[in-house]
């Protein structure tokens, strides 16, 4: 174990991420506490420290994206950031005996919450941090609780307005940009052999420029929206909406470009008979893709309507060929593909377990069944959650029995770098401990530079533009240039400290919380090496399978709740352990591992929306009456027979069975989207 546990260490990367640097969040960051540090020094009214922090930590919380998918994770930041704020403090004034195993259980939830993705663990993480400096003064009464939470709202919704209103930006445009390019390269292909039918171009000339100019067109620009998305998901450090979509959408498109590839070769000495129809379905199809492309560039539904009406004529003028034909085959699979990609068209179809009509999941359902799934000792983030609560406990104890305003460093290091797997651990206390060491000097270097309040406020605003565009940059360099934003706010909050002890004791608070963060990954149920990415995905596969084929059974009277029950918390732990794998590799950056990654976030989004799916015939209890037992059964067989060949690393599925009702049609198309994507990195 020790040598693979070395070479295990080795792999990691603290390279810089430079696709991730982004200029105009830091000085929008900047800004947003900058201007709450310059109230505080002219109305001297220490509460506003509380608010910079807030705008700090809100603009650390925002994930970017749709601003209809960034103001539930900002607000809900801002209403359990306030409830911490004074919650705690009036705990802690209740006496440590209170406030230690309330801040112990509150740290143990913040962390377990990573079971409801990635938004949820960044807005967990940060709530943790929180509850650890919120524990560090007692409230007396409720009008101080009641003023710092107002304050703390009031820094929040400043940064939140700054960020969505008065100085917007758009990180996911360019990977949006990218995906709409290639949409728009396959409607030129459809465009073009359009033409080259109407014009009876039969000559292998015409067909071959066709193939150079075209198909070659579209394979780069593929390749550029694959980069453009796998930078988004890097910026984001694990499993996204948005990187998910990018990938579905991509995989959807990889195959599309395959099955225009199958169309052109028939094409060129197709039936006279069928010409007008295949003229219409490549006119159909080019207004198709190049709604996708607006929708997908602008983000916006408007075009939805025109898409659901190119698709349904698309799938008219199939049923129309003769049986015989082979275009009418290959037609069925674009139409097929394309509603695949009008399901991400629509914000209402984007939870997975959405109906069929755009109805959302119940919430009570999107809570308790992860949940569910992860009450289980296999979970690892039940595991990483325990860790981090049973080694954050003495470190939470020493900083209330023996208190001075800088022990509240040595938690949160230990929360900050601790990480499910021991080697992320030990990448993330090196880099911290580096960073905060350099930090440490800047720190004192502007303390000698910067010997008035008014000379320190106005340094804030170089360091926390600096701190927030290097926040995805590299995790050490963004601690270098937020331990002396961190020094200057307790320059300012505790009058007369020394910003060189101030550095030392955060560094020395650092190095131990770091050593304590490794030695509770090494003795506490460890996870040293995790399986490679590959397997993972095989493993998920086949749990969802399970689950699938036992929901089908349930449905027949076959199978008792307990084996679903069963088979659904398989399933779930399989998804979170598939989840942490890749964002070990995209911390990793493993080189040769894009394409594997790339899989990877298809398929886990793809299983996500098939148990989301499964999961709603479930709850349905019209479900069972739409087809016939003998039709469940064989959906039943199908799924869990292409979950066990998908899952053996095999990708050539059985053909659908018939008849199928949209539930069961769905589930197929998504195995049949995971059978495209594992082939790139199988075959």
């Amino acid at each position: 174990m020790p040598g693979q546990l070395g070479a295990h260490l080795r792999r990691l990367s603290a390279s810089l991420n430079l696709q991730a640097l982004s200029l105009a969040e830091g000085l929008r960051a900047a800004l947003s506490v900058a201007v709450i540090i310059a109230l505080n020094e002219y109305f001297h009214w220490p509460p506003l420290i509380e608010a910079a922090l807030g705008a700090l930590n809100t603009c650390l919380a925002d994930p970017g994206g749709p601003i209809r998918r960034r103001v539930p994770v900002l607000l809900s930041f801002t209403a359990l950031g306030a409830v911490v704020v004074a919650g705690a403090g009036l705990v802690r004034a209740a006496g440590v005996g209170w406030a230690l195993p309330l801040g112990i259980l509150g740290l143990f939830v913040c962390t377990f919450v990573r079971i409801y993705g990635a938004m949820a663990q960044l807005v967990g993480v940060l709530v943790g941090v929180m509850i650890i400096l919120s524990l560090d003064r007692a409230v007396p009464d409720l009008t101080q609780a009641g003023t710092l939470a107002v304050v703390f709202i009031g820094g929040c919704l400043w940064a939140t307005v700054l960020t969505l209103i008065i100085w917007p930006t758009y990180p996911t445009l360019p990977a949006r940009r990218a995906v709409a390019d290639v949409y728009r390269a396959l409607a030129a292909i459809a465009d073009s052999l359009r033409g080259l039918l109407q014009t009876g171009a039969t000559d292998d000339a015409a067909w071959d420029a066709h193939a150079q100019t075209q198909l070659g067109a579209t394979r780069t620009a593929i390749e550029a929206a694959r980069s453009a998305v796998t930078a988004l998901q890097r910026k984001r450090g694990g499993p996204s909406e948005d990187a998910r979509h990018g990938f579905i959408r991509l995989e959807a498109s990889e195959q599309l470009l395959g099955a225009l590839i199958a169309a052109g070769d028939r094409l060129q000495h197709g039936d006279a008979r069928v010409h007008a129809a295949r003229v219409r379905m490549l006119e159909a199809l080019r207004h198709s893709l190049l709604s996708f492309a607006d929708a997908i560039a602008a983000d916006t539904t408007a075009e939805n309507r025109q898409i659901d009406q190119s698709i349904a004529a698309i799938a008219a003028d199939a049923e129309s060929l003769p049986d015989d034909d082979p275009i009418r085959a290959i037609a069925g699979r674009v139409v097929e593909l394309l509603r695949i990609t009008y399901t991400l068209a629509d914000p209402a179809h984007f939870l997975p377990g959405a109906s069929l009509d755009g109805t959302p999941p119940d919430l009570r359902q999107r809570l308790l069944q992860p949940l569910g799934a992860n009450l289980s000792w296999r979970s690892s983030a039940l595991r990483h959650a325990l860790r981090l609560a049973a080694a954050a406990a003495p470190a939470l104890a020493f900083t209330m029995l023996w208190f001075t305003p800088y022990d509240h460093w040595l938690t949160i290091t230990i929360v900050m770098t601790m990480q499910p797997y021991f080697g992320l651990t030990y990448s993330r206390v090196y880099q911290r401990v580096l960073g905060t060491l350099a930090g440490g000097l800047i720190a004192a270097l502007v303390g000698v530079i910067c010997t008035t309040p008014v000379a320190l406020a106005v340094a804030m605003f170089p360091l926390a533009s600096i701190t927030m565009a290097a926040r995805d940059l590299s995790y050490g360099l963004f601690i270098a240039w937020l331990t002396p934003l961190i020094v200057l706010l307790v320059d300012m909050s505790v009058p007369g400290a020394s910003g060189w002890e101030v550095a030392g004791i955060r560094a020395l608070f650092t190095v131990v919380g770091g050593g304590v963060a490794v030695a509770a990954c090494f003795l506490l149920w460890p996870d040293f090496e995790p399986k490679p990415l590959l397997p993972e995905l095989r493993d998920a596969i086949a749990a969802q399978g399970r689950y699938a084929a036992s929901v089908l059974s349930h449905l027949l009277g076959e199978a008792p709740a307990a084996t679903v029950e069963r088979t659904r918390r398989e399933g779930g732990i399989a998804s979170n352990t598939l989840e942490t794998s890749i964002s070990r590799v995209l911390i990793e950056r493993s080189a040769g591992a894009g394409a594997t990654v790339q899989a990877a976030m298809t398929i886990d989004a793809a299983l996500r929306r098939c148990a989301g799916r499964v999961t709603a015939i479930m709850l349905d209890p019209a479900m069972q009456a739409t087809l016939p037992p003998a039709a469940w059964r064989s959906w039943r067989d199908w799924i869990a027979r292409s979950s066990a060949t998908l899952a053996a690393g095999a990708t050539r599925l059985d053909p659908r069975p018939t008849p199928a009702n949209e539930s069961v049609a769905r589930i197929g198309r998504q195995l049949e989207l995971i059978a495209g994507a594992l082939e790139r990195v199988t075959g």
